[in-house]
């Protein structure tokens, strides 16, 4: 992995910014901090102004782990022409086999608090076309881990994803982020894509192998990751944002001179 800021690499973002590219990005510890709360995890106001202002140069996308709805809910506003939510299941609209997905999800969600029980700290979260369930406010971190391993084992037809201080339980046959990010790339008719993410399931997206056609950005080092460049901290994504937003202007200046 390679620091995308670095000096080194001006020129990956330089070509992306003169480029027919969409910009999408995860939310949660990549546009706004991982926090204790997941109900109140905000952009910081920089962020937010940011991005409404990178938006209006360049196609965006927000493709999230969580249910659109909550995307849309801390979002507040619309900032982005494209919100994916259930790791690209929810396009705004249902999709043609999200009956299925919500009864097995259904199905599974009582399986799991059955085989869970009262954990304290843990909370289960049905997004209707998948499940997480939350472990940050354990006390015992390593248990609750343990704990929800049992509960999610053997689950029919379910693939499970580990996170930050979460465990994602979603259909076989839903698509994970890479298929999403491929169809949001051609439904916004560009020939190329950044996307950035910090999470387990973001390497759907990582794992491609598009050269030429997506620039892969990981929000903390990591040498399991497949991302190709990384942001050391999260704070950092004003400072892609902001090279973003001052390259696209340079580009505009000069087609137009």
């Amino acid at each position: 992995m390679r620091p995308i800021l670095a000096r080194s690499n001006a020129h990956v973002l330089e070509q992306l910014a003169r480029s027919n590219v969409i910009l999408v990005f995860d939310y949660d510890g990549t546009l706004a901090p991982i926090v204790e709360d997941p109900d109140t995890a905000v952009m910081r106001p920089r962020t937010r102004d940011l991005l409404t202002r990178v938006a209006e140069r360049f196609p965006c996308g927000i493709l999230s782990g969580r249910a659109r709805s909550e995307v849309l809910r801390l979002l507040g506003a619309p900032m982005v022409e494209w919100v994916l939510g259930n790791h690209g299941t929810e396009w705004g609209r249902a999709p043609s086999d999200g009956v299925d997905f919500q009864r097995k999800v259904r199905r599974w969600a009582g399986q799991i608090a059955e085989r869970l029980g009262s954990l304290p700290g843990v909370v289960l979260e049905n997004k209707r076309y998948s499940l997480a369930i939350h472990y940050r406010r354990s006390r015992e971190k390593k248990q609750a881990l343990a704990a929800i391993g049992r509960a999610v084992e053997g689950l029919p037809g379910a693939k499970v994803y580990p996170g930050k201080q979460v465990v994602n339980v979603v259909p076989e046959g839903a698509p994970h982020k890479g298929i999403a990010l491929q169809r949001l790339r051609a439904a916004a008719g560009c020939d190329t894509a950044l996307y950035v993410g910090d999470d387990t399931t973001d390497e759907d997206v990582f794992a491609l192998d598009e050269p030429g056609q997506l620039v892969t950005v990981r929000v903390g080092q990591s040498q399991r990751s497949q991302a190709a460049y990384y942001l050391p901290r999260q704070s950092q994504i004003d400072t892609l944002l902001s090279r973003l937003l001052a390259l696209r202007a340079r580009s505009k200046a000069r087609m137009s001179a």
